[in-house]
């Protein structure tokens, strides 16, 4: 492609680079010049004129971005591509669900040419129907169709949309003494219908371990959420042993997220069991929307992935917080 100045008489065919005001009404930057541009210009005085000249291997700029973009997708039915426009092309997300990227080949698309690039959301971010997963634009008004191929098969596939697959829930809450009762609960709530969950029971018992292992063994949805009235401190704690006596496993106690810090995973047979920190009471985004987001969405979280968390986990402080962090 070539760029600069030339003779107005000369552009026919070429693409504007920056918008022209002229009598008869602005000439938009990326316009494919005509004769009848051409004498519109040189009647206004207009005798050199900045503009893009595709060579006979370039491709333009709309069509390098969709191009890109339907292979990225690869037909994947979770997400779609709006229309390219100034050589932008979004991917939206068709429906709640979870980000998954092959990050290793999205790092290789940017690597083949500084004017193809593309930006997405970070790795397993929750998203919402509509919402925008990523963006591809083509800088300059056209790419050389090579480096496009290259960067098309670099990327195939690279970017989809996992879905929620858990269809409903059991809260379960303890209560202690002047405790903060069912508080959260409508919060817990919101979380679980925005990835299309349903809330099927809410249990209220004692924060006694027999009291909550009889729960959790009476729970008969794919998710059991439990919120306790006193903090988890530990891995022996009442909740987290009341899951064991029920019969079921302790995965992971704690995580690097701050808020988020005692959460705790685990599962009962074919049922995921997440011990949710004190914040899941606050709308307020927290380290149990991480971990909550995924394993809706069918993403299985091992101890080696809360623990990469750490980095990235540190969020917004909450004035609530008994020790600041800053002492």
């Amino acid at each position: 492609m070539k760029f600069g100045s030339v003779a107005t008489q000369d552009a026919a065919g070429a693409l504007l680079a920056h918008s022209v005001a002229l009598p008869a009404g602005r000439l938009r930057k990326g316009l494919r010049l005509d004769e009848t541009h051409i004498a519109d210009l040189l009647a206004a005085g207009v005798a050199q004129i900045t503009v893009a000249q595709l060579a006979a291997s370039d491709v333009d700029e709309n069509t390098a971005a969709a191009q890109l973009a339907q292979a990225l997708l690869a037909d994947h039915p979770h997400l779609e591509m709006t229309n390219a426009f100034t050589g932008r092309v979004n991917l939206m997300a068709k429906g709640p669900g979870v980000s998954v990227l092959d990050v290793a080949a999205l790092e290789a698309v940017n690597s083949v040419h500084p004017m193809i690039t593309l930006a997405t959301v970070p790795p397993f971010q929750q998203m919402a129907n509509g919402g925008m997963v990523a963006t591809i634009k083509i800088i300059s008004y056209g790419v050389d169709q090579d480096d496009l191929a290259r960067a098309c098969t670099t990327g195939r596939g690279a970017i989809r949309l996992a879905p929620p697959v858990l269809p409903d829930a059991t809260l379960i809450i303890t209560e202690i003494a002047k405790g903060a009762g069912d508080k959260g609960r409508e919060a817990i709530a919101n979380r679980l219908a925005a990835l299309n969950i349903t809330l099927k029971d809410v249990v209220m018992v004692p924060h006694q371990t027999a009291a909550l292992s009889a729960a959790i063994k009476s729970a008969d949805t794919a998710l059991v959420l439990i919120l306790t009235g006193s903090a988890t401190s530990d891995t022996d704690d009442v909740a987290p042993s009341a899951l064991r006596a029920a019969g079921g496993t302790v995965e992971r106690f704690g995580m690097p997220v701050d808020p988020g810090n005692l959460l705790f995973l685990g599962a009962l047979g074919s049922h995921q069991v997440i011990g949710l920190p004190g914040c899941a009471r606050s709308p307020a985004l927290n380290g149990a929307d991480w971990v909550l987001a995924r394993i809706a969405c069918g993403i299985a979280v091992t101890d080696r992935d809360i623990a990469a968390m750490g980095v990235g986990g540190l969020l917004k402080e909450i004035v609530t917080r008994p020790q600041p962090r800053r002492g």
